[in-house]
């Protein structure tokens, strides 16, 4: 039995007033996705362990088995390995977002949907400015900026500390920045003679956001945006850094698992199969976006299935959607995850003599209606040829409730899949 896992970024919602109190997943027309609901089995599972932020590096790795007290160290780290960045074990990695502020508020996450090509150009150009050394005799740079994927970039601090609090952007929209601004975080393990300190950590990340405020309104792209009436690129907000982590990969986890492959637009995923020991596949036109290539990521992961016996698949259309409020837009994305992804995929392997074993499922809710993560219980089907149907008629939040697989934790998914042969 070979087993493929296509996850929504953040698909799964709250009831919406506009649609009658119905979910998204209630709402909208997605008929692969209920024929599987229909024909399989399905269930609720807790993506997000207690004390854990509902962010997707917690989710995703949970729900490949992992257990995040042991292996958590934030999305820095994650990212890092995805773009081909080796951390050093001094290093400290930490996401940064390319935002939009305005009126002393976070408007956007996203920097107004930047283009990687635009945003490797101001990163560059806050590396050749804010870039500089411990000291001028060892010459390492104690901070370094790195270009990853549209908005979400990478910041490196030679012998930074962890333990500070930061606030991710997209739980935060129209709220104003200041106050949310890098704090230490007091433990008895936060300090290390080969670190900074938490303080002098949160200090010198927040010098950076405020020096990237002045470098960028200075910039030509953002000048020619304003001119244009269009959301600026206007700061840096770094956020989820950690050390580099110490994972198994599947293969160890998993007996049943002999390789395997992750199909993803995102670094932060890819940085999890990396670490996970699966192969990482790039689709052409992935955007991590509505207009990401679903047909292309269908044909890949049909591909992977060919020589492996366990693919990944993230798209993450749904997740920015919801953070952006768009209604339509999410609703649209679902539709197109069923139709443009998930039902070329059950059409070719359930034609295949060696059996498939199909999942589905968010990492966490994203609701339209808030816009942020949310780490309540997602919705998950799992289908194969012969597997004996549940009551479940269709898929989404509330009919999974009377799913036969019931409320599960965790690792108890990758383990319930894995024990299917």
């Amino acid at each position: 039995m070979k087993h493929i896992i296509i996850l929504g970024d953040g698909m799964a919602d709250l009831p919406v007033e506009r649609l009658g109190g119905k979910t998204l997943l209630q709402y909208t027309h997605k008929p692969m996705m209920d024929q599987l609901a229909k024909e399989g089995r399905c269930g609720r599972l807790i993506t997000v362990p207690e004390g854990f932020p509902p962010g997707s590096e917690v989710a995703n790795t949970a729900i490949l088995g992992y257990d995040l007290n042991k292996v958590y160290e934030g999305r820095g780290p994650l990212e890092a390995a995805s773009i081909g960045y080796e951390m050093a074990d001094d290093d400290f990695a930490i996401r940064c977002n390319i935002i939009t502020l305005q009126d002393g508020k976070i408007i956007t996450h996203n920097g107004g949907n930047l283009e990687t090509q635009d945003a490797d150009v101001l990163i560059k150009y806050l590396n050749e400015k804010l870039a500089k050394p411990i000291n001028e005799r060892e010459g390492c740079e104690r901070v370094k900026f790195i270009t990853g994927i549209q908005y979400r970039h990478l910041l490196v601090i030679k012998g930074g500390n962890k333990h500070i609090v930061c606030a991710p952007p997209h739980d935060h929209p129209n709220e104003e920045w200041r106050p949310l601004l890098v704090k230490p975080e007091a433990t008895e393990n936060s300090y290390s003679v080969n670190r900074l300190s938490p303080q002098e950590t949160a200090d010198l990340i927040n010098e950076l956001i405020l020096k990237s405020q002045d470098l960028l309104a200075q910039h030509p792209f953002n000048i020619e945006r304003a001119k244009r009436g269009e959301r600026q690129a206007n700061s840096i907000w770094p956020w989820s850094g950690g050390y580099r982590p110490s994972m198994e990969t599947l293969m160890q986890q998993y007996p049943q698992v002999k390789s395997g492959t992750v199909i993803s637009a995102v670094d932060l995923i890819r940085g999890i199969g990396h670490y996970a020991g699966l192969k990482i596949v790039e689709v052409e036109g992935a955007t991590g976006l509505a207009d990401t290539n679903y047909e292309g990521k269908a044909q890949a992961a049909i591909e992977a299935l060919k020589t492996d016996d366990f693919v990944f698949v993230h798209v993450e259309a749904s997740d920015e959607a919801g953070h952006d409020g768009d209604l339509e837009l999410k609703l649209k994305t679902i539709e197109y995850l069923d139709q443009r992804l998930i039902a070329p995929v059950y059409h070719e392997v359930s034609t295949w003599d060696e059996p498939v074993c199909i999942a589905v499922l968010p990492d966490h809710l994203t609701p339209v209606e808030m816009r942020i993560h949310v780490g309540q219980p997602v919705p998950f089907l799992i289908w194969h040829r012969g597997i004996e149907p549940d009551s479940v008629q269709q898929y989404d939040e509330v009919s999974c409730v009377n799913g036969s697989y019931g409320l599960l934790k965790l690792n108890e998914f990758m383990e319930t899949l894995m024990n299917i042969s």
